[in-house]
């Protein structure tokens, strides 16, 4: 089978909410290839917490690549505790730079609870407006939910990721209702 005719790995949307001095990251389980699902638990959400540093992320993309920008955003956190801005822009120029990094597939949501950034292979380190961040097949599904769900009277960061998720999957494919959710704040 020629790579031109590999189906393809699809899946993931994962968003991050900020409201009320907490942010919340969701996540589905959801892996495919083509028109199958492959996995349907996948936890595409971690808590990292290097040097005591807490920071939640969730990756859309290549598992093994988003591990890899995981394990570097890490060591980024390392040498520059408690700025995560700093550490994003760092593993973005590396990503950007690294000829080895730039053949990864994957993006990444990060936060610490009150900075909250998309970080992708182009070099982008993206604060999301109206303080919602999403990626992945489903991203724009959930971004559009959670957009509509920000000014309703007594939802909170997670019941907005809970219902915008829930919206996406209904919706996309390749997103399912099994969820990580992940909530920290500052």
């Amino acid at each position: 089978m020629a790579d031109s005719d590999f189906p393809g790995w699809h899946g993931t949307t994962i968003i991050g909410v900020r409201k009320g001095g907490k942010v919340v990251v969701a996540g589905d389980g959801q892996v495919s290839l083509g028109q199958t699902v492959i996995k349907g638990t996948a936890r595409k959400v971690r808590r990292l917490s290097p040097g005591g540093f807490d920071v939640v992320a969730g990756f859309a993309g290549s598992t093994a690549d988003a591990f890899a920008l995981l394990e570097r955003l890490e060591t980024k956190l390392e040498a520059t505790p408690g700025q995560l801005q700093r550490a994003c822009v760092e593993l973005a120029k590396d990503w950007r730079t690294d000829k080895y990094l730039q053949k990864l597939e994957a993006m990444l949501i990060v936060t610490d609870g009150a900075d909250l950034y998309v970080i992708t292979g182009a070099g982008d380190v993206l604060e999301p407006e109206y303080d919602i961040a999403a990626i992945g097949s489903g991203g724009n599904f959930a971004l559009a939910a959670a957009r509509g769900l920000m000014e309703v009277d007594g939802l909170d960061a997670e019941a907005i990721a809970r219902q915008a998720m829930a919206i996406a999957s209904d919706i996309c494919v390749y997103t399912n209702g099994n969820l990580t959710v992940e909530s920290i704040s500052k």
